[in-house]
């Protein structure tokens, strides 16, 4: 009998975990574009317009309560998944041959999933509590006379500890898509010896860019290279 669990059985799981993956992808590509123009250098301004347009639009704002939806199902379903195909596998077989059949990354899908859900936490709190609840008024406007979200990422980056815990959860995000990109294809039935090596490079550029545009965001601001 399949195992069951919140969403079904496992193979209902791999489907809800591919289904929200490409969602939460097509998110990232988004949020790296619009945070990526604090390189235009102006002071913020660029992206202070766009982020302000996309707080304030209410076909975003709809999509964002979506991407809560989806974020916290592909979080709940992979660890349910993980710790599934754990207790399944036998301990002894799992030390024994467990690194022969499956990649680092793969066998602790779990582990980084988590550490991703801990600073996403932590990034919530630093921008959209406190742009959604507390307000930022304190940070004044910009050259534009705007709301400066762009102060926000100034000081929140100011700190080097913040620096390499982002860093870190870049890096974990990195090793997760690494692993998840194509196997999100996979789980769906979307593979072909014929296109199969270029999904395999797509995610993998993939998983390189994102990660590493999001990481250099804080790194630059903490080295000032952006101002």
């Amino acid at each position: 009998m399949p195992r069951q669990g919140l969403f079904g059985s496992s193979l209902v799981k791999k489907y809800w975990m591919a289904l929200t993956g490409l969602f939460l992808i097509t998110f990232l590509v988004v949020h790296a574009t619009v945070n990526a123009l604090i390189f235009c250098n102006d002071g913020g301004v660029t992206f202070n317009t766009v982020a302000h347009f996309f707080g304030t639009n209410i076909l975003i704002r709809t999509a964002e309560v979506v991407l809560f939806l989806g974020l916290i199902l592909h979080i709940v379903d992979g660890l349910m998944l993980w710790s599934q195909n754990r207790a399944a596998r036998p301990v002894k077989y799992a030390m024994e041959k467990g690194g022969a059949n499956r990649s680092w990354y793969s066998a602790s899908m779990g582990i980084l999933g988590t550490l991703i859900l801990l600073f996403l936490i932590l990034h919530l709190f630093h921008f959209w509590v406190r742009t959604r609840f507390n307000g930022i008024e304190e940070f004044g406007v910009d050259a534009a006379g705007q709301e400066n979200l762009f102060a926000v990422m100034q000081l929140t980056f100011s700190y080097g500890g913040g620096v390499v815990v982002y860093v870190l959860g870049c890096f974990s995000l990195f090793w997760h898509l690494l692993h998840g990109f194509k196997s999100a294809f996979q789980s769906l039935g979307l593979n072909h010896k014929r296109y199969n090596g270029f999904i395999a490079f797509c995610g993998t550029a993939f998983s390189i860019i994102v990660p590493t545009l999001f990481a250099l965001m804080p790194i630059s601001i903490y080295f000032k290279w952006i101002q």
